[in-house]
């Protein structure tokens, strides 16, 4: 029997029969995981509670030939206490954990940066250490810019001069300069911009102080630019709760 260890993300969980759950992980080593919990759903389980959305866990996993099962659990953070007892951190939460699964779909693939910058940002929300608003978009642009779509946000995507700028366009990498602008390219307030570079960058202090309708033109452009880089629309993403 072959057995193996990691820590992991319960990114979303799925009836399956009577009394078992598919449960997806995002791993720090093995990257995406799909495994079965048997009998997680009767209360007699010794670790239904510790498989929720949300949480930290150290995960002991028996391979399968297409799911592996779950034979030991062990709660590191329980982040989905705090989260699902509040319904906007909730939702920016799932739009969390939707984006990680899109973003790591190709299974047993590691991918140790997502998995750190998913946890950093579930325990932001959990601790309530910043807006949910700023930590769900912050989140958004470091995660696509750890799977190679780095948002420019000082200097011109297209040809590099020097920045800011007051084009953005998500096709084109983020911001343009007045040479490079093409139609169809938002405009948006140049505090705006200068919150999206402190939002990828790490910039707390820069983002706690800015104003909300600048949060809010911010949180439009980085929607557009993950489901431009996504190819599709988060369905999660249209339930967040916006300030």
């Amino acid at each position: 029997m072959k057995l193996y260890r990691d820590e992991a993300v319960v990114l979303r969980t799925h009836k399956l029969g009577e009394a078992d759950r598919i449960i997806t992980l995002l791993t720090r080593e093995h990257g995406q995981v799909r495994a079965v919990a048997k009998g997680v759903r009767r209360t007699t389980s010794k670790f239904g509670a510790r498989l929720e959305p949300f949480g930290v866990v150290d995960i002991q996993l028996h391979l399968g030939r297409n799911l592996d099962t779950i034979t030991q659990v062990d709660t590191i953070a329980p982040y989905g206490r705090s989260i699902g007892a509040d319904y906007a951190l909730y939702t920016t939460a799932t739009a969390m954990v939707e984006t990680a699964g899109r973003l790591t779909d190709l299974e047993r693939e590691p991918a140790p940066q997502q998995y750190l910058l998913l946890i950093g940002a579930l325990h932001a929300l959990a601790t309530r250490r910043h807006a949910a608003s700023l930590v769900l978009d912050s989140y958004l642009l470091r995660a696509l810019a750890v799977a190679g779509w780095a948002a420019s946000c000082y200097d011109c995507a297209r040809c590099g001069e020097a920045g800011p700028h007051r084009a953005f366009n998500p096709a084109l990498g983020g911001a343009l300069c007045d040479s490079c602008r093409v139609p169809g390219s938002a405009a948006p307030d140049r505090e705006t911009v200068a919150l999206l570079g402190a939002l990828l960058s790490g910039d707390w202090t820069f983002a706690d102080a800015s104003e909300p309708r600048h949060r809010k033109e911010a949180s439009g452009l980085v929607a557009a630019y993950l489901q431009w880089h996504l190819e599709r629309q988060l369905r999660s993403l249209r339930m967040v709760e916006r300030a």
